[in-house]
């Protein structure tokens, strides 16, 4: 059987080619699922997608019609993914439920540090041989107070980390995280965390509940020289709200490897083109913001561990067999 695979990127692509080796072929496509690419599929039983391919409604119905039967989704997140539309047209879905959360949680104190130490900046100098330290004052972490939105797996990791600085420990979530607990971490609610933390990370799922949860009203409550990161997903902060804080000059840093009108744009070179989105083209104009294109999870022990799990995902479909990654049919933890 071949497999089709949409949003290959070239550093994937010997990694997805050696893992499905002697199982099945596979077809690796630099494109992604969109509803204009979606006819590609035609004829193949399964196709895996990228974390930013388009599974709405009309895309699933073309798969369907096409002959595809199966999608494996090589990420977590599955906002993209209109499942109840899945499970009209029978087809099966499988996300990847687990993967290095250390990968993630490292990017984004990378991130965090980046702009709290000026790094973009003073590499940019350097290159021009300006060798001054204008404008490049940080500020230690240690003792200050890092609030940490989400602990599960990978906002514990970026918890320890936080703990390994030497800060105080704020947490949010719907539940506690034991782990994080025994490291000396307070649960409280949001609007406290907002107002007392320094440094502001992020790691919930894109839900309803969550959508924008960084709005106008969080955003008040922030210090204006806190920092915030966001390595989940974009649609957790209102990215226009955000622009008028910056622009008001409030903030010492933000680091963004989300955007939440992300969907063509990220993992294409428009470099040459431009782009039409005026409200990010004004964010990476600002000095104290740092803009990555959701590569948080590009590491080759992460990307390792989603492929194996997008190949036996493979498997377990064709043997007929069901487990916690499948979001259709229902997962029985879903």
């Amino acid at each position: 059987m071949e497999i089709l695979a949409f949003g290959v990127q070239a550093d994937e692509k010997p990694l997805i080619e050696e893992a499905f080796a002697g199982l099945h072929d596979v077809r690796c496509l630099d494109v992604f699922l969109t509803a204009d690419t979606a006819p590609i599929a035609a004829g193949y039983e399964i196709i895996s997608t990228s974390v930013n391919a388009d599974l709405g409604g009309p895309v699933l119905q073309a798969l369907a019609a096409g002959g595809t039967q199966m999608i494996a989704q090589r990420s977590t997140g599955f906002n993209n993914i209109d499942l109840d539309v899945a499970e009209r047209l029978a087809l099966r879905v499988a996300r990847v439920s687990y993967y290095s959360p250390h990968s993630v949680a490292e990017f984004a104190w990378t991130l965090a540090m980046a702009v709290n130490r000026r790094i973009v900046r003073a590499v940019s100098r350097t290159r021009d041989f300006d060798f001054r330290l204008d404008g490049l004052l940080g500020r230690d972490m240690h003792g200050r107070t890092a609030g940490v939105v989400g602990t599960g797996k990978i906002g514990e990791a970026f918890t320890r980390i936080a703990h390994g600085f030497g800060m105080n420990l704020l947490g949010w979530d719907v539940a506690e995280n034991p782990a994080c607990t025994a490291l000396g971490m307070t649960y409280v609610d949001k609007e406290q965390l907002f107002a007392e933390a320094d440094l502001i990370s992020l790691h919930v799922p894109l839900l309803p509940a969550t959508q924008h949860i960084i709005g106008e009203e969080a955003l008040a409550l922030m210090k204006d020289d806190a920092i915030l990161v966001n390595s989940s997903r974009g649609g957790l902060i209102d990215t226009r709200a955000l622009v008028t804080e910056l622009r008001s000059g409030r903030f010492s840093g933000v680091g963004l490897d989300v955007y939440e009108a992300e969907a063509g744009l990220f993992y294409v070179d428009k470099s040459l083109e431009g782009i039409d989105d005026d409200t990010l083209a004004r964010l990476v104009t600002f000095p104290n913001v740092i803009v990555t294109s959701h590569q948080a999870y590009y590491t080759r022990d992460a990307v390792g561990q989603i492929i194996e799990a997008t190949v036996q995902n493979v498997t377990d479909y064709l043997a007929g067999r069901r487990s916690d990654n499948f979001l259709v049919p229902a997962s029985p933890t879903r």
